[in-house]
């Protein structure tokens, strides 16, 4: 599934990870904004503030390492975004703070089972370390945002779709 074969190689798809899951969710945390819902837009915040708190991490990590610059299609998890980037075609304006609370649970998941996969999958020490770290920290994300779920219960209101989505202009 990766083909992931250095540390360094590593480095550099987990910082583009972190990158996309920060913008995600700082696009996240202005929608739960405009919708006032304040308690939703400060988890969203933090959640950004933390995936760029790894990214930094990360950046400092890569000193000294040989790092290839990779090109966005060129990385190598399925589809052209992360695993941990929130899909952008599922959010809009009528999300309920539980649909948005599952998209972001989604991209956590998908990140730690990227890094699990990664670290079952290579044979080499120094990928298994980092994979490891990453897939312990995506572990922590994927807690935090299981215990807000348990604070919006399912119910009995109808998901509120978009009737109007957005369309690509590309």
């Amino acid at each position: 599934m990766t083909g992931i074969e250095t540390a360094g190689e590593l480095l550099a798809h987990a910082y583009q990870m972190e990158l996309e899951a920060e913008e995600r969710y700082t696009y996240l945390a202005q929608q739960m904004e405009l919708h006032n819902n304040a308690d939703l837009a400060k988890l969203f915040r933090d959640l950004a503030r933390v995936e760029g708190v790894h990214a930094g991490d990360i950046l400092e990590q890569m000193k000294g390492m040989a790092v290839p610059e990779i090109a966005l299609l060129d990385y190598k998890w399925s589809g052209n975004e992360s695993p941990e980037a929130l899909d952008m075609g599922d959010m809009h304006y009528l999300m309920t703070p539980r649909q948005a609370l599952l998209l972001a649970l989604k991209a956590e998941q998908n990140a730690f089972d990227f890094f699990n996969h990664l670290l079952r999958a290579t044979s080499d020490n120094e990928v298994k370390r980092f994979a490891a770290e990453f897939a312990e920290e995506e572990q922590e994300h994927v807690e935090l945002v299981q215990n807000e779920l348990e604070k919006y219960p399912e119910s009995d209101e109808p998901i509120r779709d978009d009737m109007d989505p957005p369309v690509s202009q590309g």
